[in-house]
């Protein structure tokens, strides 16, 4: 099992810094705060732990190489993508390189040219794929399966259709129509929660991400799951500070999963 954690990380490295606007506060805001610490032990029951350590704001590692918006790298949307159109060089400012922070603020001075972009990507972005791919692929040739569990969190409240701001669930589970994994480890992971008293909503706001949609190949012996976790059980929102007693149960509950995950002896099942 690998335990993926992609946007914790905070680090604005000096080789990017020049082309970045934004306040330490921002880059905590949008960060995946403290997901990193939540799963930290999890290598105690012989997952796979694979943090990164830079901002999403150097690189959204969730996104699709093509999921570029056409104002933060203009050139690039020049270009046809593997789908054969231009199609994704859409005008979303949090793609695969963000522009504006989630309340509207500028985030990239200006947009980058593909020598710039090439950089964040040979350094930041390929890198990680890698490594996970590559982890992914070794526990598959070892036991037959590979879980990738992707940690995140989320705000407390959303908007709902109407606008209305609305609580969110406690754990939303992204397995994009419970499509990316076999039935008995989203089942595990849905029970686990609940059985904790917290609440649980599939897909609701969150289907899973790219990283998600690509390992969640359950055919071939790969399961994919993605986990937001409400940020209100473990830190306050408006301080950004941790919870202490919400995080030290918060966590023993996440590393708790992941045992019950490793400890799951369904080959025949969920191998392809």
């Amino acid at each position: 099992m690998v335990v993926e954690v992609p946007h914790a990380g905070l680090r604005i490295p000096e080789v990017v810094a020049r082309e970045i606007d934004c306040e330490p506060r921002d880059i905590l805001r949008d960060a995946d705060a403290y997901v990193d610490e939540l799963f930290s032990g999890c290598n105690d029951s012989g997952a796979t732990l694979l943090v990164a350590d830079v901002s999403r704001y150097v690189v959204d590692l969730n996104r699709e190489e093509e999921d570029v918006d056409a104002l933060s790298v203009p050139e690039l949307c020049t270009r046809p993508c593997r789908h054969g159109s231009n199609a994704l060089c859409n005008h979303a400012p949090r793609g695969l390189i963000w522009r504006e922070s989630t309340e509207g603020r500028n985030v990239l001075r200006a947009p980058l040219d593909l020598a710039a972009y090439e950089r964040r990507m040979s350094a930041f972005y390929r890198p990680y794929h890698s490594a996970l791919e590559q982890r992914a692929k070794e526990l598959r040739a070892i036991f037959g399966y590979a879980i990738i569990l992707s940690a995140h969190s989320m705000p407390a409240y959303g908007r709902g259709p109407d606008g209305t701001r609305t609580r969110r669930a406690d754990v939303v589970p992204g397995t994009r129509g419970q499509s990316t994994a076999h039935p008995s480890l989203i089942a595990l992971l849905d029970g686990h929660f609940r059985s904790a008293g917290l609440s649980v909503r599939h897909d609701d706001p969150y289907r899973g991400g790219a990283t998600t949609a690509r390992w969640g190949r359950v055919r071939e012996g790969f399961h994919g799951m993605q986990v937001e976790l409400n940020r209100a059980l473990y830190m306050d929102e408006t301080s950004l500070h941790r919870k202490r007693d919400g995080m030290q149960w918060l966590s023993r509950l996440c590393n708790e999963l992941v045992l019950r995950l490793c400890n799951v002896d369904q080959r025949e099942q969920l191998s392809p």
